[in-house]
């Protein structure tokens, strides 16, 4: 899952994309309102988390701006503002969700997956299914015939992607967009790797490749 953070603090940027990366986030980050419209014009992500206290232009403009051309991207608003009067104007403006600094990384990170299961069809559980291979985005947790499989971060995430797309086939790039963030340096075997590792816990078959195209999994 692809999140844009607009975040002028660099140090609580920093600290959000370690953390939101370690719970199973691809994190990009910009500094500023007119960074955060370009990146969304160049690349949709699949949520933006942005703070309302920028330097260039009001987090209510940016978001309004992108509801005029993304009317259904999640967007959660961050801000150090106490008043109910702005978290009303940002929800009137379309924000999916609103959090006050400070806050706890953990709630954060939650309030993301809700958002994050409002996207798949399958919104009323956070379970994702497919044959005996089972994945878990609330608790993250994996098994496999009803044993639990531990998952490095990366490969977790990169199974989380293919099931949730189960029965359609991602492409490479579409898979490492998922997995890395801008600026990552990324080995150009990296993926091939990861996919190794996986096959070699699930059960036999369950990724198939597509020749020169990318990978998928069988339809739920």
């Amino acid at each position: 899952m692809r999140i844009l953070l607009v975040e002028d603090d660099s140090s609580l940027a920093a600290g959000l994309q370690a953390a939101l990366g370690r719970e199973g986030f691809a994190v990009n980050h910009v500094d500023s309102g007119g960074q955060a419209l370009a990146a969304v014009r160049a690349e949709v992500p699949d949520m933006v988390v942005l703070d309302l206290g920028l330097p260039d232009m009001d987090g209510l403009q940016v978001l309004a701006n992108l509801r005029e051309t993304n009317r259904g991207l999640p967007v959660l608003l961050l801000t150090a503002r106490d008043g109910a009067e702005d978290k009303v104007k940002g929800l009137d403006r379309g924000a999916d969700d609103y959090l006050a600094k400070p806050f706890d990384m953990k709630e954060l990170a939650a309030r993301l997956r809700v958002m994050e299961r409002r996207l798949s069809a399958s919104a009323a559980t956070s379970c994702l299914n497919v044959g005996s291979v089972e994945l878990d985005t609330a608790a993250h947790t994996v098994s496999v015939a009803q044993q639990a499989l531990e998952l490095p971060r990366r490969e977790y995430m990169l199974l989380k992607a293919l099931m949730e797309s189960a029965g359609k086939v991602l492409t490479r790039e579409a898979l490492e967009s998922r997995l890395y963030s801008w600026g990552e340096e990324v080995s150009s075997n990296a993926l091939e790797v990861h996919i190794h590792h996986l096959r070699k816990k699930l059960p036999e078959d369950f990724i198939k490749t597509v020749r020169g195209i990318g990978y998928t999994v069988p339809r739920r």
